[in-house]
């Protein structure tokens, strides 16, 4: 029996434990099919490729971004099926529509594909997605590590043991800690294993950015990490964390894009001839967006070529030094302007992230990549 040389939209709503599917035949008339759940397991997706394929001669997969990951994509592109993840937040819903099952998920994906109307989302590398995990687990490690600290602050404080110096967690610190007896032995015993608690969390943030650091050494955007750091306020650790969540940054067609996926442009609600912007999107990536705003900080004092920064220039190209340098001017002088104008910080800080990501596009765009 010869197939039939139509299209057939299949939409999987992915589970730990079982997937949802249905398919969308390509004529917009027909009614979309659900098949069902069936297993995660390799052989479960042959099963339903072998049957789907007796309908149709062309398969297009697609499923929403979450906890499962990518393996499902990589599996199917590696078996010659197209196959696209989207991003959830872009998903068309309908606001009346109060039911939710994996039934309709996977029906409304189908549907929406076949129309055209879901965002697919970039997919990484899986070098990529390794670097990505492990500047993941240096950003974890750096959130328990601040836990860890405050609940030792805390304990001291609730008795009444104060800290008398000008800066904590300096070695002038670490020796009072040392020297700190509690009013009773339990109390002793629970302040040791907080102090305790805090050493394990520093070790393991020492761990894991000397795994980094090695890493990125052999990494295929590793001269796009060097690059970046002409620019003032991205040091190594952000800018691996930029990197590893935007991949290839010469992916993005304009600097515009760059900012509207890192959710720095502002929102808007403009109706007639009304119009009207909010705060910024907070779309796409908030690892990415939040190593930018961090970095920005160091734009406040006048434009400088400090001793670090020129140990960071020395190997990099004259063209990414210049870009670098005419980055430091424009972003100094724009932190003092809109200072006077009364901005508020915050809205300072974002603006000149927006404008800081464009000139790491540019200078992306300078630096060959291995094949």
């Amino acid at each position: 029996m010869a197939q039939s040389s139509k299209t057939l939209y299949v939409g999987l709503d992915v589970h730990k434990d079982s997937i949802a599917v249905a398919y969308a035949p390509e004529d917009r008339g027909a009614d979309v099919v659900s098949l069902g759940a069936i297993g995660p397991r390799q052989c479960d997706i042959d099963k339903l490729i072998r049957t789907l394929h007796s309908k149709g001669a062309a398969l297009v997969f697609v499923y929403e971004a979450g906890p499962c990951g990518y393996w499902l994509y990589r599996y199917l592109t590696r078996k010659g099926v197209r196959c696209d993840v989207v991003a959830p937040s872009l998903i068309p819903r309908t606001p009346g529509d109060r039911v939710k099952t994996d039934r309709r998920d996977a029906v409304m994906l189908a549907r929406s594909m076949r129309s055209g109307d879901l965002t697919s989302i970039y997919v990484p590398q899986i070098e990529d997605e390794a670097m990505r995990d492990v500047s993941r687990g240096r950003e974890d490690a750096m959130r328990d590590l601040k836990a860890a600290k405050y609940r030792l602050k805390a304990f001291l404080l609730r008795q009444d043991i104060r800290y008398e110096g000008r800066a904590t967690w300096t070695a002038a610190h670490l020796r009072w800690l040392a020297d700190v007896v509690c009013p009773t032995p339990a109390q002793q015993i629970v302040f040791q294993e907080f102090v305790r608690a805090v050493t394990e969390q520093q070790e393991r943030v020492q761990r894991l950015e000397t795994e980094l650091r090695d890493q990125v050494t052999r990494w295929r955007l590793s001269p796009v990490v060097e690059a970046i750091q002409a620019l003032r306020g991205v040091e190594l650790t952000s800018a691996v964390i930029l990197v590893a969540e935007l991949g290839d940054l010469t992916r993005f067609d304009t600097p515009r894009t760059l900012m509207s996926y890192l959710g720095l442009t502002p929102s808007e609600y403009s109706s007639g001839a009304r119009r009207q912007q909010g705060g910024i999107t907070k779309a796409g990536n908030t690892h990415a967006r939040r190593a930018l705003v961090e970095g920005v900080w160091a734009y406040r004092y006048p434009a400088k070529v400090c001793r670090h920064l020129q140990l960071r220039l020395e190997t990099l190209p004259a063209e990414v030094q210049a870009i670098g340098w005419k980055a430091q001017v424009r972003l100094c002088k724009r932190y003092r302007q809109l200072t006077a104008r009364g901005k508020h910080v915050n809205q300072v800080v974002v603006a000149i992230a927006r404008e800081m990501a464009a000139f790491a596009w540019a200078i992306a765009r300078l630096v060959p990549l291995a094949p």
